[in-house]
C-alpha cells in the first residue's frame, strides 16, 4: 500500500501548481501513515461470523457450523499453536464470514479488505460479544505477538455452551507487558466498558472519571482515533485537541495516535493553549485561587464595557455640498443598543460606524436622495464617523485591560464591587506594578485572564473536538478557556476526583462541565483497574475517605503477591536504602519511577550520578542502558512505570500548601507502579498509611 502511493505520478493530473502542491502533502502524509512500526503486528485478532456480515441470516442456511479452522480449539498462550493456522478458515467459515481485526484497515493488490480497522462497524463485537450475546459472532480469536513475531493464539467459541467463561491469558500477558518507551495503543486490549466510550457519537460531551490503571487516557486518545475515523471530513476542517497537563505528559503519549495512522491531531498544555503573553512569574496560592475564580470572567467583562463612553455631542457628516447631523441622544441610542445586545466587544465596536452610517443613509432618503450600500460604506468610513468610534468605542488591547486591573487598585474596585471582597482585590494586585506589558511578570493565572479578556473582545475559533486529560486539576477560568476551544464541537474530558492536587482543584465533575460551558454531557466512570496490582491500588485507597469521601475504590483485576513492600529506614541511611531498592527494581524487566518530593531530587540526583547509575527526565524514552526515571512528584501525574521507588511520602505530603491536597499528590505517586511498588521512609508516614 505504502509502494503504491510513493508510485503515484502527479505530474500531468493537476490544473495548476497550487493543486500539484495539496496533492503532493496529501500524499506525503498518506506515505507517511503507512509507515511500519517496529515490533508492532498489522492484526491482533480474527472474528467468525455465523452469517456473512450485512447479508440475510436467511439466506445463509448451511453454512453455520462451527467456525475456526485447523486449530480452532485454541493455541496455547505460550506459543504451543496457532502460528500456523494463517489461512482461510475452516469449517463452517469462509472468506465472507471470517474477518482479520487490526490498527490499520490493510487491502491487497486487487483492493479487497485483508484486514478491518478496529473503528469499522463490524469490528465492535471482537470488544463487545460475549458468551450472553454473541452478536452473530461463531468464534473470536486473539493472537499473540513477542517482537513482531505470531507466536500465539486463544480461540473462544462464544456459540459453544460447552465451553466454559475464561480470562484470556494473552489479554493479561498483553496488559502486563513491560512499558518501556512511551504510552502504547491498546487496541488489543480495550474492555467493553472502555468500548463503549470509545464510540460514543462526536455531537455529545462524554465526561470520564477514572481512577488510577482504569485506562481513562487511552480512552480518551482511542475516543479521537474513533472520531477521527467516523466523522473524518468534518474533523478535518474543524479540527481536533489533545490538551495535557504538562509537556512530559504529551510526549509519554504522542505515538499513541500517530500509531493509529493519526497524523494530524494537534496536542497543547493549557499554557500553550492560553499563550498570548510570556509566562515568568508565579502566583501564591491565594492568589492563584482568585485569579482562577470564575467571578474574575465578570470583573472582566464589567472593565472591559467601561471603556464605552456615551457620545456627548452631535454628529456632523459633510457629503458633497449637503451635511447630515446626527444628535448626541441618537448616538447615544445607538450605542446603547450595541450593549444591550452584549455581543463580543471588537464585533460591536466594528459594527457602530455602520449603524452611524445607516442613520444617515436614512436622512438621505427621507431628503429624496437614493443611496446604496456603496453609499453606506463611505460614510461609515467618514474620518468624523471614525473620530466619534474612537471616542465612543475605543479599541482595547486585552493584556493592557489585564494589567491595568492588576495594578490599579481603584480600577479593579470599581468593577470588582461585590464580585471580590476587598481582601480578595488586594490578594491579586501587583505590589510592583509593571510599567509596560512586555516589563511584566506574568503568571500562568494571569495568561488565562487574558485569554478571557481576548474572547470578549473577540470570539475564539471553536475545533470541532478537544480531549482534556487530567481535567480534574483546572481552575474554573481555565475550564473557561478550554471551552471556548469546543464552544461549537463537542469535548471528552477525563480525569480522576481523587488526583485533582491544585488549591483550585475541582470538587464534582457537574460544577466543572458547567464553566466548561457543558452542563448536558454524560458522565462515565470507569471502576476496573487493568494497570495497578490490586495489593498497591488498595494500599493507595486507604487514602481515598480523606482526600474524595464516597469516591468508589478501584476494583483491580490483577493479583500481584510482593508487588508492594513499605520499608523504614533511618534518616542517614534513606538514600542509601532507595538507591539499593532501585537496583533491585532494575533487577526485573521494564520501566523504572524514582518517585520523590521536588526538593529530594537533586539529593537523589547526585546519589545516583555519583554512583554511576544513569537516569531519564520524566517524558524522554527509555532504552536498554538507561531505564530507569527520577520524577518529581509534581509532574508524575498521567505517567506509568513498571516498578516505582516512593522516596519519603510525607515529604510530598508537606510540600503542598495544604495536607488534603498533599495526600491527593501522595495518592498519585503510589498509583504509578505497574508491577511493583517500593515504599521508603524515615520519617512517620501518614496516618492512614501507618
Amino acid at each position: 500500500m505504502r509502494e503504491d502511493a510513493e508510485s503515484l505520478d502527479i505530474r500531468d493530473v493537476t490544473a495548476n501548481w497550487v493543486n500539484a502542491e495539496v496533492l503532493r502533502r496529501q500524499i506525503e502524509a498518506r506515505i507517511k501513515s503507512l509507515a511500519d512500526l517496529a515490533h508492532t503486528p498489522l492484526f491482533f485478532g480474527r472474528l467468525d461470523y455465523e452469517h456473512a456480515p450485512g447479508a440475510d441470516p436467511a439466506g445463509q442456511a448451511g453454512r453455520n457450523g462451527q467456525a475456526g479452522g485447523a486449530g480452532a480449539g485454541g493455541g496455547a498462550a505460550d506459543g504451543s499453536g496457532g502460528a500456523a493456522d494463517d489461512g482461510p478458515p475452516g469449517t463452517g467459515g469462509d472468506a465472507a464470514t471470517a474477518l482479520y481485526i487490526g490498527r490499520r484497515h490493510v487491502h491487497d493488490a486487487d483492493g479487497d479488505p485483508m484486514v478491518i480497522d478496529w473503528r469499522a462497524p463490524v469490528s465492535q463485537p471482537f470488544y463487545q460479544a460475549s458468551k450472553k450475546q454473541p452478536m452473530d459472532v461463531v468464534l473470536r480469536r486473539r493472537f499473540g505477538y513477542t517482537g513482531g513475531d505470531l507466536t500465539a493464539y486463544e480461540d473462544e467459541h462464544l456459540m459453544d455452551p460447552a465451553e466454559a467463561v475464561r480470562t484470556s491469558r494473552l489479554l493479561q500477558q498483553e496488559i502486563e507487558r513491560p512499558r518501556v518507551g512511551p504510552m502504547r495503543d491498546i487496541v488489543a486490549t480495550i474492555q467493553p466498558e472502555q468500548d463503549e466510550i470509545v464510540r460514543s457519537g462526536l455531537t455529545g460531551t462524554v465526561c470520564v472519571q477514572g481512577g488510577p490503571g482504569t485506562g481513562k487516557t487511552a480512552v480518551g486518545l482511542h475516543r479521537v482515533a474513533y472520531l477521527l475515523y467516523a466523522h473524518r471530513e468534518r474533523l478535518a476542517r474543524t479540527g481536533t485537541l489533545v490538551i495535557g497537563p504538562n509537556a512530559s505528559f504529551l510526549r509519554y503519549i504522542e505515538q499513541v495516535l500517530p500509531a493509529l495512522g493519526e497524523l494530524e491531531v494537534r496536542q497543547a498544555t493549557i499554557g500553550e493553549l492560553v499563550g498570548q503573553v510570556p509566562v515568568h512569574g508565579t502566583d501564591d496560592p491565594a492568589a492563584a485561587l482568585v485569579k482562577g475564580d470564575a467571578r474574575m470572567a465578570e470583573v472582566l467583562r464589567r472593565a472591559l464595557r467601561s471603556h464605552v463612553v456615551p457620545p456627548q455631542e452631535p454628529l456632523v457628516v459633510v457629503r458633497g455640498s449637503r451635511r447630515w447631523r446626527i444628535p448626541a441622544y441618537e448616538l447615544e441610542e445607538i450605542v446603547g443598543e450595541l450593549l444591550a445586545r452584549d455581543i463580543r466587544y471588537g464585533a460591536a465596536r466594528d459594527a457602530l460606524p455602520q449603524r452611524i452610517a445607516h442613520a444617515v443613509l436614512v436622512r438621505m432618503e427621507q431628503a429624496g436622495e437614493a443611496p446604496d450600500d456603496r453609499v453606506q460604506d463611505a460614510v461609515a468610513r467618514n474620518a468624523a464617523v471614525k473620530a466619534v468610534v474612537k471616542t465612543v468605542w475605543p479599541a482595547v488591547e486585552p493584556a493592557k485591560l489585564v494589567l491595568r486591573l492588576l495594578s490599579d487598585a481603584d480600577f479593579l474596585a470599581a468593577h470588582a464591587e461585590g464580585l471580590l471582597t476587598e481582601e480578595e482585590q488586594k490578594t491579586i494586585l501587583w505590589t510592583r506594578p509593571p510599567r509596560s506589558i512586555r516589563s511584566a511578570k506574568w503568571s500562568a493565572a494571569d495568561a488565562v485572564l487574558v485569554d478571557e479578556a481576548a474572547d470578549l473582545v473577540s470570539r475564539t475559533t471553536s475545533l470541532g473536538h478537544v480531549v482534556l486529560d487530567e481535567a480534574q486539576d483546572l481552575s474554573p477560568m481555565q475550564y473557561r478557556a478550554v471551552g471556548r476551544r469546543c464552544s461549537t464541537g463537542s469535548a471528552t474530558v477525563l480525569g480522576d476526583l481523587a488526583q485533582g492536587t491544585t488549591p483550585w482543584a475541582t470538587s464534582s465533575w457537574d460544577e466543572a462541565l458547567r464553566h466548561l460551558g457543558k452542563s448536558d454531557a454524560v458522565v462515565e466512570e470507569l471502576t476496573a483497574g487493568f494497570r495497578v496490582p490490586r495489593e498497591v491500588i488498595s494500599y493507595a485507597s486507604r487514602l481515598l475517605p480523606a482526600i474524595a469521601p464516597g469516591l468508589a475504590e478501584v476494583d483491580s483485576v490483577r493479583e500481584s503477591p510482593g508487588s508492594l513492600s513499605v520499608v523504614r529506614t533511618t534518616p542517614g541511611e534513606l538514600t542509601a536504602a532507595v538507591l539499593a531498592a532501585c537496583g533491585e527494581a532494575l533487577r526485573h524487566e521494564g520501566s523504572i519511577g524514582l518517585i520523590a518530593a521536588d526538593v529530594r531530587v537533586p539529593v537523589l540526583a547526585e546519589a545516583l550520578a555519583s554512583t554511576g547509575v544513569p537516569y531519564l527526565q520524566p517524558g524522554e524514552e527509555t532504552t536498554a542502558a538507561s531505564r530507569l526515571t527520577l520524577v518529581p512528584a509534581s509532574l508524575a501525574k498521567g505517567l506509568e512505570y513498571d516498578y516505582v521507588v516512593l522516596d519519603e511520602p510525607g515529604a510530598i505530603v508537606t510540600a503542598e500548601p495544604d495536607e488534603r491536597t498533599g495526600l491527593r499528590r501522595l495518592y498519585v505517586c503510589l498509583t504509578r507502579a505497574v508491577s511493583g511498588l517500593a515504599v521508603l521512609h524515615s520519617g512517620p508516614l501518614p496516618a492512614r498509611l501507618a
